[in-house]
């Protein structure tokens, strides 16, 4: 993982602390989906052979030390900011959603969460995606 991609989850993990202390549950929301949304978008796909169980006592099980390690995607900067992007996009998108059919709290919500989003895309990004 690159200094600027472990720079960035340390701050999305260190504001996501902060909005909890604070109470503040639609950042809270924000941040905790789009840290599992980098997660899963590390995630590797499992192979579709088996690979071979080392332990006598427990079928396909594995011994040894990074046994359990699964393998993880090298993600860039600018895929953890496309990941943010989308987060923002498809929030604001539902917004509009719910206002269309009267459920302007939930919409106020949701625009809440993209907001708290925004500051993780970079200053032009940030600028240019806040209309």
């Amino acid at each position: 993982m690159t200094s600027e991609v472990q720079a960035l989850r340390d701050r999305l993990r260190a504001d996501l602390t902060a909005a909890m202390k604070a109470r503040r549950p639609d950042v809270v929301t924000a941040l905790r989906t789009a840290l599992a949304a980098v997660d899963n978008a590390e995630a590797v796909a499992p192979s579709e052979q088996p690979s071979a169980a080392t332990s006598e006592h427990v079928a396909g099980a594995h011994t040894g030390l990074g046994a359990a390690e699964a393998e993880r995607r090298e993600l860039t900067a600018g895929d953890v900011r496309s990941i943010l992007r989308a987060q923002v996009s498809e929030r604001r998108t539902e917004a509009e959603r719910y206002d269309a059919h009267g459920r302007h709290d939930a919409a106020d919500r949701l625009r809440r969460e993209a907001d708290a989003l925004v500051p993780y895309l970079g200053s032009q990004e940030g600028r240019a995606d806040r209309r």
